[in-house]
């Protein structure tokens, strides 16, 4: 007899899951699953659905084929046969999600290629529904096709390299699968081909793009062409505003389903072809196939992260009814940008909202986590006004967690109870931390505004000071609210436990559980507030008991019941009984009724409207003479030696001198005649001592004379070119060349006369 919980599989189903997902759950489950055998099978169910790694499935092998039994992650020593595959293929067809992560250790990558090598069936896990992959390398990426199989729905692929083979990983993925859900997580860029490639992919609900390149006008024009998406996220971090307009610029917001319809003319020339847009809408219209205008008009559920301003201009094209969204924004927000930011969503969504949820990115947890494990003293505290949130009727969550932004006002919770009157969670930083010097602004009375105003309010998340309230708090049966049953109030400050007693039970007297952080090694952690939320805690149901049963006394005593009497009345029925005949006969009246439509002919004219447009292609032509003469200009240097006249005695300095020449002739006989033979000799001396001098006179001096000259005018030319600054005045010495020093040397001396 099997226990009524498995008779019905919905709630079987549900109870086991609300056990796995407990503290130990799954310790629990597998307890749970050796208990009988009418639970084995669904408590197995539940707990191999979702595998974390790969190393169950593989510890599922015999232990004689491992390298070490203890540890099955290190790989397999010999390849299985068939029989050692039983137990992984039996459990293998309950797995539906599994996660590999090629950095971790656990699993040695030997084992894939030893499962791809040796596997009995094509696909070890039949039925597996999501696959999550993160690799590193083009090896861990082509150990995903493994693990491709039909029947899978949703794919997380997250890349942490540039990976080449990339693009052929991705036709495989859509040539072996029907996917719901693409997710592409990766610091690089996509592939080239990313949108041809999975341009075929028509049944995608769910498209997650976290990757340079995926703002792209092509990746819009293709994400908007799917007919069957209903969830986006995207990354608009370190983007500019021009980038996020471009997402939009090939999108066609006339209605057209696919990107073929849109016109290939490039507008140059677009006088000279017929536009057939207007005439495709025309007869859309008439067929009634013309879709609504706008841009991702099925959209509904929205996650976006990035700058606020980038995250408000991607908001502004979006004409489509979203019910789901999620900002993941930098924080602390510029107060101008989340201003435009909370306007515009309730303006655009405030008839469809029913989910906002408001995070912090990475970087700016990252700053805070330095903060808080550093010793650089409080945290800052920064004010996020709500009073910008103006309408959204239907929203049902608005869940703020943000590590600056931490700061709020009993205004603000005010703003929230009147534009959002049907909100049932409401969290608003609860893990914030407050510097000792400054503690929160929120306070008990604000809470009561909520619960006055918010009457489906059931959990609410906040940090206040529970400080003692005005006497008007207490006296208002409206403040008190019969739906609100969590309260977590995390580092919040508590002075009078007593008085927060009463006054929680006054304002949710139906409060079922109260949260705060009591670890001491949790930074912001303050023993007093501890130990008061911990009275508050014990006290709280005997006050809410005596609240209640205080309210049914008060209740029962309103709504008393009036006095009674007993009367009696006589009912007792008397019957006349009578014989009477009724003839009825029924009036017929025949009519007719003739029902002819009219018919009403009605043609649409269809002529385009033609406009002839020509342009003058004739180039402009200007003459322009141009002076082409060269300008000539003479320039002459007169080079002329300095003449100096330098006047120069020549005149011959002559000194006579005489030579006794006379002779002495040989003794001669005696009887010869000496006076005729003297005489003869002593003419010929005097004609050559005439005969010198004349030839020195007229031919040597005037030869001598000129050579002088030209030597020194040479001399005064070559001092000229040495000393050109020296002024033309200057008198210059004239040197004697060797030849007219011997020449005048010459001149001093006469030539002996030479004697014959």
């Amino acid at each position: 007899m099997f226990p009524s919980i498995l008779r019905d599989p919905d709630a079987a189903k549900k109870l086991f899951e609300t056990i796995i997902d407990s503290p130990n759950g799954r310790r629990s489950m597998s307890r749970l699953a050796r208990t009988c055998r009418a639970m084995c099978e669904p408590a197995l169910n539940v707990l191999w659905r979702e595998l974390d790694s790969l190393l169950p499935l593989i510890s599922l092998f015999p232990n004689n084929l491992m390298k070490r039994s203890r540890r099955p992650g290190l790989g397999l020593a010999k390849p299985p046969n068939a029989e050692d595959w039983s137990r992984v293929l039996a459990y293998g067809e309950r797995v539906r999600r599994i996660v590999y992560i090629e950095s971790s250790p656990s699993v040695s990558p030997s084992v894939f290629a030893v499962i791809a090598e040796n596997r009995p069936v094509q696909y070890i896990l039949p039925h597996l529904q999501q696959l999550i992959w993160r690799v590193d390398t083009a090896a861990g990426l082509q150990r995903c096709t493994v693990f491709l199989n039909p029947e899978l729905q949703s794919l997380v692929l997250e890349v942490s390299a540039r990976i080449p083979q990339l693009a052929d990983f991705l036709a495989e993925v859509c040539s072996t699968t029907q996917l719901s859900s693409f997710s592409f997580t990766s610091p690089t860029s996509l592939p080239d081909t990313f949108t041809d490639i999975l341009r075929s992919y028509n049944t995608l609900e769910k498209l997650v793009l976290v990757a340079p390149g995926a703002l792209s006008s092509g990746v819009g024009q293709w994400a908007a062409s799917l007919p069957m998406l209903r969830v986006l996220e995207l990354d608009l971090t370190g983007r500019s505003v021009i980038a996020v307009e471009g997402f939009f610029d090939d999108i066609i917001t006339s209605g057209a389903s696919t990107p073929s319809d849109a016109s290939s003319d490039s507008g140059v020339f677009s006088g000279d072809e017929i536009d057939f847009t207007e005439i495709r809408k025309s007869s859309l219209r008439l067929t009634g196939d013309l879709r609504s205008g706008g841009v991702f008009t099925d959209l509904s559920q929205l996650s976006l992260t990035g700058e606020v301003a980038n995250i408000a201009v991607f908001l502004k094209h979006l004409t489509s009814s979203i019910t789901h969204l999620e900002l993941v924004i930098e924080d602390p927000p510029d107060m101008a940008d989340w201003q435009d930011l909370a306007c515009l969503i309730c303006e655009r969504f405030s008839k469809s909202l029913l989910s906002l949820r408001i995070n912090a990115t990475g970087s700016s947890r990252f700053n805070e986590l330095v903060r808080s494990t550093s010793r650089g003293g409080d945290p800052p505290c920064r004010h996020l006004p709500l009073q910008h949130i103006t309408s959204l009727p239907c929203l049902l969550r608005l869940e703020i967690d943000l590590p600056e932004s931490v700061l709020f006002h009993n205004s603000d919770l005010q703003a929230v109870a009147q534009a959002c009157p049907n909100i049932e969670t409401l969290r608003l930083c609860p893990m914030a931390r407050f510097p000792t010097s400054s503690g929160p602004s929120l306070t008990l009375e604000g809470v009561a505004f909520l619960a006055q105003h918010c009457k489906r309010l059931h959990t609410l998340a906040l940090v206040l000071d529970a400080r003692t309230e005005s006497a008007e708090t207490f006296n208002s049966l409206e403040v008190s609210s019969r739906s609100l049953l969590r309260l977590h109030v995390g580092h919040s400050v508590v002075n009078d436990s007593l008085q927060t007693t009463i006054l929680l039970s006054h304002l949710a007297p139906y409060l079922e559980t109260i949260k705060w952080f009591h670890e001491k090694n949790r930074p912001g952690y303050v023993e007093a507030n501890a130990a008061g939320w911990q009275k508050v805690s014990d006290w709280l149901p005997h006050m809410q008991g005596m609240r209640l049963m205080e309210r049914a006394r008060a209740f029962h005593i309103a709504t008393r019941k009036p006095e009674t009497r007993e009367q009696c009345v006589d009912a007792t029925v008397r019957r006349i009984t009578a014989d009477k005949g009724l003839q009825i006969k029924p009036r017929v009246v025949q009519r007719s009724i003739q029902v002819s439509p009219k018919l009403v002919d009605r043609s649409t004219e269809a002529k385009p409207r033609l406009v002839s447009a020509s342009i003058d292609a004739t180039p402009s032509i200007v003459d322009t003479g141009v002076d082409a003469t060269p300008r000539i200009s003479h320039q002459s240097v007169a080079v002329g030696p300095i003449v100096v006249s330098t006047g120069v005695d020549a005149t011959t300095h002559t000194e006579s001198k005489a030579v006794n020449a006379i002779e002495t002739l040989p003794y001669e006989a005696p009887g010869a005649f000496n006076g005729y033979s003297a005489f003869p000799s002593v003419i010929p001396a005097v004609l050559t001592g005439l005969l010198t001098f004349a030839c020195r006179i007229l031919i040597t001096y005037p030869l001598t004379i000129p050579m002088h000259m030209i030597d020194k005018s040479l001399s005064m030319l070559h001092a000229q070119q040495k000393d050109a600054d020296v002024s033309s005045s200057e008198k210059h010495e004239l040197r004697l060349s060797p030849a007219s020093s011997s020449t005048s040397e010459l001149l001093d001396h006469d030539i002996p006369p030479v004697c014959l």
